[in-house]
């Protein structure tokens, strides 16, 4: 199988429970905390794992929550490689309301990143062993991180002869694909931003990402489209792929999973569209699972042949 590289310059610990009722202003008894690691490039990697593949992750580690998030990796046998941070690394808050079926998210910021530490992490990505057949760079950016960073990740990832993978929002998405890059996943929100207009049908949505990758900013482009699954364009086709119906337990962590998948999939030598497919099936079964877990890989399989046998 080839290398996957996975980068996460803002990962985060995440925390999950769930309580029967949320009520302001009253104190709430949860039930016991699940601990797991999360930010994008985190849950990329740990999602390829549970499909049955390996990846390099580089992130960065700073204070008591650094090492406790260093454990969590090693519990799950990832091949991770932390850099040194001054600042504490986030976390975050899942609360499933039991009583509705409700989930509350909660979102810390990161920590501020200096000039130094973010260039050490090009310097690391610039160097390292094995050399990447895919890199994938997903997540937000700290504070003290240039919007051009994955612009700056893209340019080393050609300079090395990898195919990079970006799934990040905003004016770090658009910086990114100014140096052109082989694969980008934004949800439709996210892609309506990038073109900077409200459309809503998907002939006009087909259309804008169809110019995109003609104008050779990236190669491919999947929109997920949620609960009506993924929008496909690339130079030589475009498909929009429907997802199976399934029972919708938790939506946490599926654009991770279906990047996974795709990923993946590539990385064993998978025709594109066969990749695609395998993504939407990571990603469906990813909302199949409590809390922040992600996708399970039995699920992932059976979905996948089932739409593989449906098409």
């Amino acid at each position: 199988m080839k290398t996957i590289v996975t980068m996460a310059l803002n990962p985060a610990i995440d925390k999950s429970s769930s309580v029967a009722h949320v009520v302001a202003e009253r104190k709430l008894y949860c039930k016991p905390p699940r601990f797991e690691p999360g930010g994008g490039g985190v849950n990329v990697s740990r999602a390829i794992k549970k499909l049955g593949g390996e990846s390099i992750l580089l992130y960065p580690a700073g204070g008591l929550a650094g090492e406790r998030l260093k454990e969590l990796l090693d519990q799950e046998g990832l091949d991770h490689r932390p850099f040194p941070i001054e600042g504490l690394i986030r976390e975050s808050l899942v609360i499933l309301e039991e009583s509705t079926g409700q989930q509350y998210r909660f979102g810390m910021p990161g920590p501020e990143l200096q000039e130094k530490e973010w260039e050490q992490f090009l310097q690391e990505l610039s160097a390292i062993d094995p050399s990447p057949d895919y890199l994938v760079a997903s997540g937000s950016l700290p504070p003290g991180v240039p919007a051009d960073f994955y612009a700056r990740v893209a340019r080393i990832g050609k300079d090395r002869g990898a195919k990079t993978i970006i799934d990040v929002a905003g004016e770090p998405l658009e910086q990114a694909l100014k140096q052109g890059v082989y694969l980008i996943k934004p949800n439709v929100g996210e892609f309506r931003k990038l073109v900077g207009k409200n459309i809503k049908e998907k002939s006009q949505i087909r259309a804008e990402a169809q110019k995109i990758v003609r104008s050779g900013r990236c190669e491919v482009l999947v929109i997920s489209l949620g609960a009506a699954g993924a929008l496909m364009v690339s130079a030589q086709f475009t498909e929009h792929i429907l997802p199976p119906t399934v029972p919708i337990v938790s939506k946490v962590g599926a654009g991770d999973s279906m990047v996974a998948g795709i990923v993946l999939s590539l990385a064993r030598g998978k025709p594109l569209r066969e990749s695609v497919l395998f993504g939407v099936a990571a990603g469906t079964a990813a909302v199949m699972t409590p809390g922040t877990e992600l996708c399970r890989r039995e699920d992932a399989e059976r979905l996948f042949e089932n739409m593989v046998s449906g098409y």
